[in-house]
């Protein structure tokens, strides 16, 4: 099967309200080519430079979704285009964010990376912590992010019932937030090979990459 294959396979697999995201890291251009004239506009990457090159090269209807860790000193190089950035962990994130996106006269809007999963290598903030940061002053204060909605990744194992555990937990989480922050509107969770799982939990937002464009060639 090819790229426009698959995702079709995956279109018709997802329910309509379910947002589609193309994680297209270390794919070239001519890839995500192929993804875009089968109609796919959403693309995830993961890291900064390499998505700023890609929007330079690809066509300006596309929506660029910044999927992995950001590190602070780099928000600069995306802000001018970013369509929605998945992992903010930490105030001092979003304050950046908030700073550079005020340079170019954006909103740019933003999810709150909650840590569900126990692996020491996953990001993320804590329940408390996000509920904190929600209700907070300096939150308030911040005119050129919006926080709209969570994303989590679930741990890295063929243990279902525990990706389904925390799958629900982000969904739990999601809910009391909501009382305390009613612009929630997304919950970005479930890849490749857990996507449905994480729609049955209640995700709205997939990320899946492999599934399209096959295995990833890493170069170290």
């Amino acid at each position: 099967m090819n790229i426009q294959e698959n995702l079709k396979t995956i279109k018709s697999s997802i329910p309509e309200h379910v947002t589609l995201v193309a994680v297209s890291k270390t794919k070239p251009v001519s890839d995500l080519m192929e993804a875009y004239t089968a109609g796919q506009r959403i693309f995830g990457e993961n890291k900064i430079q390499e998505m700023a090159e890609k929007f330079q090269e690809m066509p300006k209807d596309i929506k660029w979704h910044m999927i992995g860790h950001v590190q602070r000193n780099k928000v600069k190089y995306m802000a001018e285009f970013v369509n929605l950035i998945h992992g903010v962990d930490s105030f001092k994130l979003l304050n950046e964010i908030n700073k550079q996106a005020k340079k170019h006269d954006r909103v740019i809007d933003c999810l709150f990376q909650i840590k569900i999963a126990e692996e020491d290598s996953k990001f993320g903030m804590s329940k408390d912590d996000a509920v904190a940061l929600l209700k907070s002053e300096t939150f308030k204060e911040l005119e050129n992010v919006n926080v709209v909605g969570l994303m989590g990744m679930a741990t890295f194992t063929e243990d279902m019932a525990l990706v389904e555990k925390e799958f629900n937990y982000l969904k739990s989480t999601f809910n009391e937030l909501q009382t305390c922050h009613a612009k929630l509107k997304i919950i970005s969770m479930g890849m490749s090979g857990d996507y449905q799982l994480a729609i049955d939990c209640g995700s709205n937002m997939v990320r899946v990459g492999s599934s399209i464009f096959g295995s990833r060639n890493y170069i170290n």
